[in-house]
């Protein structure tokens, strides 16, 4: 977090009044941190299921017309075949790589892929990264009182969407 919010306000400086989403291409580790985040932290593990629609061969499976396959997009964004240290936050990982989240690299699938990907993409996309650089570029965020980083509980839950077990309680510090 400290990172990124060097990098923005470096790139802002402290006197900017207002972030629009003009703004949000000129911070390009912000989309950097934004893929690593869906990477590690997709909405729905589960995306839609498919049908087949004829016999099919995966893997050396056989698996036959009509049947339901479910992807497990947090598993792919997990699999150490396909990504070093999978298991650790580097948004760098994705510095000078073509991987984006938008369907057409089957290592990163949060929103789905094809035609039933998730029809909400563009607005969330959006809202994530506006609200983001915004949230980083006007405040400092600290822990309430009493309140350590030992004390974080990074554990999720869920079943049909991925949420926090316990929720992230920060206290906002306006610097702008």
């Amino acid at each position: 977090m400290k990172k990124l919010q060097v990098h923005i306000r470096d790139h802002f400086g402290h006197n900017k009044e207002r972030i629009t989403d003009e703004d949000i291409g000129k911070v390009p580790y912000l989309n950097l941190v934004i893929k690593e985040t869906f990477r590690l932290h997709p909405v729905v593990p589960l995306l839609l299921p498919r049908e087949t629609m004829a016999h099919i061969k995966v893997q050396g499976y056989d698996i036959p017309p009509k049947r339901r396959i479910l992807i497990n997009a947090w598993a792919i964004a997990r699999d150490p075949k396909l990504w070093t240290n999978p298991e650790e936050f580097i948004p760098e990982r994705f510095i000078d790589s073509p991987v984006d989240y938008r369907g057409q690299h089957f290592e990163l699938l949060p929103f789905g892929s094809g035609r039933r990907m998730c029809p909400g993409m563009a607005m969330g996309i959006a809202t994530v990264e506006l609200g983001l650089l915004n949230l980083l570029y006007f405040f400092d965020w600290k822990l309430p009182d009493g309140m350590t980083q030992r004390d974080i509980d990074v554990e999720e839950g869920g079943t049909l969407t991925i949420v926090k077990k316990v929720p992230l309680k920060l206290v906002p510090v306006r610097v702008h």
